[in-house]
């Protein structure tokens, strides 16, 4: 008889890691590990369904939103491993005047003389508007604001010219036509979010999730993080 085929794991993540992950679970499964299927969704949504309890083997988010999981009781204790960290970086429309980034000064000056902004719902979104409001000019610029609605791309506003300045985790800007990329926020205005994964509460192959999870987080993962913006965590 043909041998059965291996049930693939399931794995549900926001949008900023759906890149990377995605090339990490395919040089996982070319090694021998276990198949794995993997739906990438806004970070809020993602959190939302795990915590509902729609079944998935392993998460991956932010380190935050996978600690209210936990507490939850919507994680299996203990088994959350954090996988690689990322910075903010600035986009503009592909061919369009380049502000200055250098320093702190100089990004306040930017996001001031901008004629809109947009930003995420994610993690680093929600920093973005406390530097905002520490540097007081979050009431200046609000109406200038645009926030994408989960799982659409920061950049995608920018390319399609809804926002002039845009700001997102660099994974999401890489690879994506029809923008320029700036550059990263400098030093002290920089905002790193940790991602990380962990075994859902309703997963059916622990022992298979767990050899993922070691895989994802071994030096072996670290070319393919670097590759799509990220650092090893």
């Amino acid at each position: 008889m043909p041998e059965a085929t291996p049930t693939r794991l399931k794995l549900i993540s926001s949008m900023a890691t759906r890149q990377v992950l995605a090339e990490l679970l395919a040089a996982h499964q070319r090694a021998g590990g276990a198949p794995a299927v993997l739906e990438a969704v806004g970070g809020v949504d993602a959190a939302r369904r795990v915590q509902d309890g729609e079944a998935f083997d392993v998460v991956a988010l932010a380190s935050n939103a996978l600690d209210a999981l936990e507490a939850a009781g919507r994680l299996v204790p203990g088994s959350k491993v954090d996988l690689m960290r990322s910075g903010v970086a600035v986009a503009v429309r592909a061919g369009a005047s380049r502000p200055a980034l250098q320093d702190e000064t100089a990004v306040k000056a930017a996001v001031r003389a901008a004629r809109s902004i947009g930003y995420s719902t994610g993690p680093s979104g929600t920093l973005l508007m406390k530097t905002f409001e520490r540097w007081g000019i979050a009431e200046e610029i609000s109406s200038r604001l645009v926030q994408a609605t989960p799982g659409v791309p920061v950049a995608r506003l920018v390319a399609e010219g809804q926002v002039e300045l845009g700001f997102q985790q660099l994974s999401e800007l890489l690879h994506v036509p029809g923008i320029d990329i700036v550059g990263p926020l400098p030093a002290g205005v920089q905002i790193m979010t940790t991602f990380s994964a962990a075994i859902t509460a309703t997963c059916t192959q622990p022992e298979a999730a767990c050899a993922l999870l070691d895989f994802m987080a071994s030096p072996e993962a670290a070319d393919a993080k670097q590759r799509q913006g990220m650092e090893p965590a």
